[in-house]
């Protein structure tokens, strides 16, 4: 697994370790049950402060991402149930909307957001 920070993206340091490790596992680099570095590790190679990681990591467990358990690892969970799908879904849709809510707010036509967007599918799938 690899990480990194960029001090350009406005996100918080948690939310871009969470969006890589998201990344990772849906392009297949990190795979179910796969153990992840611990957080301590993780802290030590990025610079950071350990709370951040766990911050993180709670939050992909949170979303079913990862497993997190006390005194172990934590592994890339198994892939989502039928019934998480529908939980993941509305997530998804509620995110998409004020993702799509900001764009238009700062200019975007909904013809420079189906670009973007087809842009981010072959960058997933390229890679």
């Amino acid at each position: 697994m690899f990480l990194s920070i960029n001090e350009s993206d406005n996100r918080p340091i948690y939310l871009q370790i969470i969006s890589q490790i998201k990344e990772q596992v849906g392009n297949g680099v990190l795979q179910p049950g796969e153990e992840l570095p611990s957080v301590r590790e993780v802290a030590d190679s990025l610079g950071i402060n350990m709370h951040t990681v766990r911050s993180a990591y709670l939050k992909l467990r949170d979303q079913d991402i990862i497993n997190l358990h006390l005194g172990r690892r934590a592994k890339v969970a198994r892939r989502q149930s039928a019934l998480r799908n529908a939980d993941i879904e509305a997530d998804i849709k509620v995110r998409l909307k004020e993702l799509v809510t900001d764009a238009l707010l700062v200019g975007f036509t909904p013809d420079d957001l189906r670009r973007l967007i087809n842009q981010q599918l072959d960058q997933l799938q390229e890679d």
